[in-house]
């Protein structure tokens, strides 16, 4: 149950206040003073001032902040312009006037706007020497000519601002943080302000990075107005080669069945077109996931030494890889769906049922090809088993089982199995193509079919891999990346003499 605290004036005490001749505003401020002083709403004396908090704001925000101190053993006050009609804060927590809230704590947490900033200008006095925490953000970047913290720094020159907490959602604070949201950013002018902040947050369970000095408040502000900015480029990748092939296998398919033999086929588009495009863009992202980690290793082997740094190209390449590979997972399950949804097209049954009548009509049948049967089950058997490690990996990736594994379980699972999925989807595709890739019906207008062009990509990153498991370049591979360096023993003879002689 929500507690909700009110003044309890004796109507003596409101008869002796309209009798004395007060002004409205006087008689306002001393409500507001008998509303925050009032007994009831008076801060825990048995705290010590380090084991309690101040939050300014009582929205949603400010109260789910408030349930998370208060979950960790903290004393949390309220500071609410209007405290005898703040009913929905967490139980326990106490809610008071501004002015006596500020006194009651020296760590403040600010959860409201920028915009209302102004009620803390009379209120310098009572936040000197305090520990003002920023949490707010903006609609937009550079939508003020200064960050907030700065404005707040201004308003107030006698606290110690620091800016924090603002790349957490009141959804986040209200339900526990999870892997994906412990980090935190601070910055600010006082080391001693940060590390009280840092303190506060290291129990609730958080990870607080200290990022300078309030300058880099700005930088702060703009995290939560950023769109995906690790998926950027594996979505233009994932788009670029979406659009590229859909074009490529209209032409082929579609257009081409209309000029040479005028059928219209532009039906399959829905289902037949996008039914290949998935798997080709999957095939590719995913061989994009372990092209930048080959070429690394063979620009490691080339100079001879790990302390140089990649290219940045090839630096942000790598840093994308798990966004190409859910992106790449993405494709295959449209893949598997699409698939599976054959044998109910109305075409497809059309088809089956006018050759079954024909075969009837004809007093025909057909023999049991052995063949047939061995390539539809492999090629089949390939895709399921491809699919299945699929799924694994998009699992390994998630934050919560990251952290259950060790580096040398995550390792095997992203790596040996990665590149184990990446052989059994290259066969899987190889099976698909089968004795088609001599048929000269298969190059329509001279052009390649969809699967033999993303069979590029993923066979080239397979032979690179096999030349560097290879026993004499994977040796001097582990021992560059355990330090060695190619020309280090004629630099430094003395490093090459044995420790005992």
């Amino acid at each position: 149950m929500q507690r909700t605290f009110h003044c309890r004036s004796s109507t003596a005490e409101v008869f002796a206040c309209l009798c004395s001749g007060m002004t409205g505003q006087e008689r306002s401020e001393e409500k507001s003073e008998c509303v925050s002083l009032s007994p009831m709403m008076e801060a825990d004396p048995a705290l010590p001032e380090s084991e309690r908090v101040c939050v300014f704001g009582t929205g949603d925000l400010g109260h789910s902040l408030g349930l998370r101190l208060l979950q960790a053993g903290y004393g949390v006050v309220f500071g609410s312009r209007r405290p005898h009609s703040s009913s929905r804060l967490p139980h326990g927590a106490q809610v008071l006037g501004h002015a006596a809230a500020a006194q009651s704590a020296h760590l403040i947490f600010i959860a409201v706007q920028r915009e209302h900033y102004d009620f803390l200008v009379p209120l310098a006095n009572q936040l000197k020497g305090k520990v003002l925490v920023d949490l707010s953000n903006n609609l937009r970047k550079n939508q003020y000519p200064e960050a907030n913290a700065e404005y707040l720094q201004s308003l107030v020159p006698g606290a110690e601002v620091v800016k924090g907490f603002n790349t957490l959602s009141a959804w986040s604070l209200q339900n526990g943080p999870s892997d994906a949201n412990r980090q935190v950013y601070i910055c600010g002018e006082s080391a001693e302000a940060k590390e009280a902040v840092i303190a506060v947050a290291t129990k609730l369970g958080l990870s607080a990075l200290d990022r300078g000095s309030i300058s880099v408040a700005r930088e702060l502000e703009d995290f939560p107005l950023q769109l995906f900015p690790q998926w950027r480029l594996p979505l233009r990748i994932a788009i670029g080669l979406s659009a590229a092939f859909f074009f490529y296998l209209l032409i082929r398919y579609v257009i081409y069945a209309y000029v040479t033999q005028g059928k219209d086929i532009s039906f399959r588009i829905m289902v037949s077109l996008a039914n290949q495009v998935c798997p080709i863009v999957s095939l590719i992202m995913l061989s994009l996931c372990y092209l930048p980690g080959v070429l690394a290793s063979f620009l490691q082997l080339y100079r001879g030494t790990k302390y140089r740094r990649f290219p940045n190209w090839l630096d942000r390449w790598m840093l994308c890889r798990k966004q190409l590979g859910l992106l790449s997972l993405g494709f295959a399950f449209l893949h598997v769906l699409y698939t599976l949804i054959i044998p109910i097209r109305y075409s497809v049954m059309f088809w089956v049922t006018e050759h079954t009548v024909s075969l009837i009509r004809e007093n025909r049948t057909t023999m049991f090809d052995t063949t047939t049967a061995w390539h539809d089950d492999s090629y089949l058997s390939l895709g399921i088993l491809g699919f299945g490690l699929y799924v694994l990996l998009g699992i390994t990736s998630l934050p919560s089982v990251i952290n259950s594994l060790s580096w040398r379980e995550f390792s095997f699972v992203q790596s040996k199995l990665g590149h184990l999925t990446l052989l059994l989807c290259t066969a899987h595709t190889y099976l698909y193509g089968w004795n088609r890739f001599l048929s000269s019906s298969t190059y329509k207008w001279y052009t390649p079919p969809g699967y033999m062009l993303c069979l590029v990509l993923p066979s080239v990153v397979l032979l690179l891999k096999l030349l560097l498991i290879t026993p004499c370049v994977d040796r001097t591979i582990t021992r560059i990346r355990q330090g060695w360096e190619r020309g280090a023993d004629q630099r430094n003879p003395k490093d090459s003499q044995p420790l005992i002689p």
